[in-house]
């Protein structure tokens, strides 16, 4: 294992080729792989990327540094090669086969063609399809014993309080659009759709207030039903939230549920910490929550000891939160997984979902669903539809 945390940081500093040849597997990280000077020097019989998402961006230094090293092989493992758009596809196949694509000019404009009209479509997979080896959790041919998968979208009311900043957030956002164009447009959607989301969760987390009141918040509501439930089976259940903010009042709020506290995952987790989480989770001991930020916690843990995932917000990309979902949807699992997308009645969350369920097929097969891309587009008119509450279901 080539990393400080196996090895004295001077013996991994002065690897060199003889030393190398001493081992038949080298495994490293991609931020190592552009820091030493051997990695990327060395001719690999195989270079093989795990999550290879991570090389999904041509423009970052990582991407770029991984690219070029040096093998007789290539071979790439992913769950999402397409995650949020086409040209996550084209950056993985200029690692494995560069030109097989074309350039990136060239698919950008075929990308241009097919989220028009998919005509071409047919024809990229042919191209790919020797390339490529799929193999699905769900084919029982490939996995006999994995349990079934269950997924609910589960409603939430607004609360009075969350009615009334909601309201008030609309009518700020409709003037704000009177004067704004451009680049400064797109930043106040984005912006707004994040408050939106936030009130949706918590009134306090959109205000910046601390008390999270149980009666104020309709997914709190709901989240006690379902956890009082998951308590009663002495089961566990996996939480995510894009927000780290409100990671610590998720949990203030499900220790009074389930009498003890639970554990948390986000970005200022550090790594080795991670890792102890991970197995504290995974013992014998009943650890009945585990709140994870869909960005750190959504890819490469094991976490088979819950069968319960439970996406407090949204994160509006299929991809990303199935690969979330899959922490507990794994080999390894014994146990049926219940999946439950909170959505808030009435509000924007809904309105999306029913968009991108409706978009399922583009969605899933070729740009993967960045909600965010296109709300931005829409005009004033439709943006306001989209974000004001429908009365009706309140």
């Amino acid at each position: 294992m080539a990393h400080p945390s196996s090895m004295p940081a001077q013996d991994l500093s002065n690897m060199d080729g003889k030393k190398i040849d001493k081992f038949d597997l080298v495994i490293t990280t991609y931020g190592l792989s552009k820091r030493y000077d051997w990695i990327q020097s060395h001719q690999w019989n195989y270079v093989i990327l795990d999550e290879a998402q991570a090389i999904k961006n041509p423009e970052t230094a990582q991407t770029k540094a991984v690219k070029k090293l040096k093998s007789s092989n290539r071979l790439i493992l992913t769950g999402t090669p397409i995650e949020n758009r086409l040209s996550d596809l084209w950056s993985l196949f200029d690692f494995l086969n560069p030109g097989l694509l074309g350039n990136r000019k060239e698919f950008s404009d075929l990308n241009k063609e097919l989220d028009k009209g998919h005509k071409d479509f047919g024809k990229l997979r042919k191209i790919i399809g020797p390339y490529i080896l799929r193999r699905l959790k769900t084919d029982r041919s490939i996995i006999s014993d994995l349990p079934d998968k269950i997924e609910f979208n589960t409603y939430a009311a607004l609360s009075k309080k969350q009615v009334v900043l909601y309201k008030e957030l609309v009518e700020k956002l409709k003037h704000a659009l009177e004067n704004a164009d451009g680049i400064g447009r797109k930043g106040l959607v984005l912006s707004s759709l994040m408050k939106f989301k936030q009130i949706c969760n918590h009134p306090d987390q959109y205000l910046g207030q601390l008390s999270y009141a149980e009666v104020e918040s309709g997914k709190f509501q709901r989240l006690r039903e379902l956890c009082e439930t998951i308590y009663d089976k002495r089961e566990k259940v996996l939480i995510f939230t894009q927000f780290k903010e409100i990671a610590e009042p998720l949990s203030r709020f499900l220790s009074t549920i389930f009498k003890r506290d639970g554990l948390i995952i986000h970005g200022g987790t550090p790594v080795k910490k991670r890792k102890e989480l991970v197995e504290y989770f995974q013992s014998d001991e009943y650890i009945p929550y585990f709140i994870l930020s869909v960005k750190a916690g959504g890819v490469g843990l094991n976490l088979t000891a819950a069968n319960h995932v439970i996406h407090f917000d949204r994160w509006w990309n299929p991809a990303v939160e199935n690969q979330a979902t899959d922490r507990a949807f794994r080999i390894g699992q014994k146990n049926s997984v219940v999946v439950h997308k909170f959505i808030t009645q009435g509000s924007v969350e809904e309105k999306i979902a029913t968009m991108i369920e409706d978009k399922k097929k583009l969605a899933t097969e070729v740009i993967g669903g960045k909600a965010q891309e296109w709300i931005t587009e829409m005009n004033n008119e439709d943006l306001i539809n989209l974000f004001k509450i429908q009365t009706h279901t309140l």
